[in-house]
């Protein structure tokens, strides 16, 4: 078992408005298919779980509208945590198993390389 939790967010209307308003083909993202699961720290309450959340929830907001659009200028302005609860439905998980025997790898280190890789909280 791993000590972290899973942040999984899932579009609601208003992201599918704003997903819409870009596109005239009419393609809108799932709400219930596939998503982003984020992992988050084991927290050791509810409180401190939902702290952490509101802290992330301007970084997970910016990489669910990259999702859609990389054209940061097309995104909304207003990405407060009020918003990214209107625009998403959270879901947290507490119970994350590894089934995998290989080592856990972090493919952003990978794509910057050791020399750019961003240093451990143990260093």
């Amino acid at each position: 078992m791993l000590n972290r939790a899973v942040l999984i967010v899932r579009p609601k209307q208003p992201y599918l408005d704003w997903a819409a308003s870009l596109d005239d083909a009419g393609v809108l993202p799932d709400p219930s298919g596939e998503q982003t699961a984020y992992l988050i720290p084991d927290c050791e309450t509810e409180e401190e779980t939902w702290d952490f959340i509101e802290a992330a929830s301007g970084e997970v907001f910016e990489r669910e509208l990259f999702g859609w659009s990389a054209d940061p200028e097309r995104w909304p302005e207003n990405r407060d945590f009020a918003t990214f609860q209107e625009w998403f439905s959270i879901e947290v998980h507490t119970v994350v198993e590894d089934l995998v025997d290989d080592e856990l790898i972090d493919d952003h280190e990978e794509l910057l390389g050791d020399d750019e890789a961003e240093p451990d909280a143990e260093d």
